[in-house]
């Protein structure tokens, strides 16, 4: 990263009783996960586009077309269930658990998309596949017995730009820019 440049990420921050449920679905899930670094409910969030070393111009010519792409997609209420691991063979390195998002959020999705090659990052090319991360592990760990899962409905109303700051006990991340979905830029 050069002087100036943050890790960035765009993404849909989940409601506070998603949150809490996620909280409790941890809770029960921690003694049968060994070696899994739990993510922090109070930071669950449905990525749409991992950006890395974004830089302060970067930043300003991402706001505006995340403004125009939030204001065409509603606040929406998705389904959250399902668990599963990342890679799908081997040794498991990722906790997910799923969102069953809806076209308007897919639509979302596919303008950050298009907002970030505007803002000069290399297209992704991993397909989007909507979820939220629960926790990673570190070490090789066998792949675990996961209980079928539903929290039921979670609300997506904002989608927001975050710096991500890599501490001890976990990432911090903090708000660039803030936009309610259907209506214009906040912050």
């Amino acid at each position: 990263m050069s002087a100036g440049d943050v890790r960035a990420f765009v993404a849909l921050p989940l409601d506070d009783r998603a949150r809490e449920a996620i909280a409790e679905l941890q809770a029960r899930l921690r003694p049968r996960l060994g070696g899994i670094r739990l993510v922090r409910p109070e930071g669950m969030h449905l990525t749409l586009r991992f950006l890395g070393s974004t830089s302060p111009t970067q930043i300003e010519t991402l706001r505006p077309l995340l403004a125009a792409a939030a204001a065409a997609c509603p606040p929406a209420d998705v389904r959250v269930a399902g668990l599963g691991t990342f890679p799908e063979r081997g040794s498991p390195r990722v906790l997910w658990l799923g969102i069953e998002a809806p076209p308007a959020i897919l639509d979302l999705q596919r303008a950050c998309e298009r907002a970030a090659r505007a803002a000069g990052f290399e297209r992704e090319e991993r397909p989007f596949k909507a979820h939220l991360t629960l926790g990673r592990w570190r070490d090789r760990a066998p792949r675990p017995d996961l209980p079928a899962t539903d929290l039921g409905k979670a609300r997506l109303e904002t989608l927001v730009l975050f710096r991500s700051d890599m501490k001890p006990e976990g990432a911090v991340y903090t708000p660039l820019v803030e936009v309610g979905l259907g209506r214009d830029r906040r912050t």
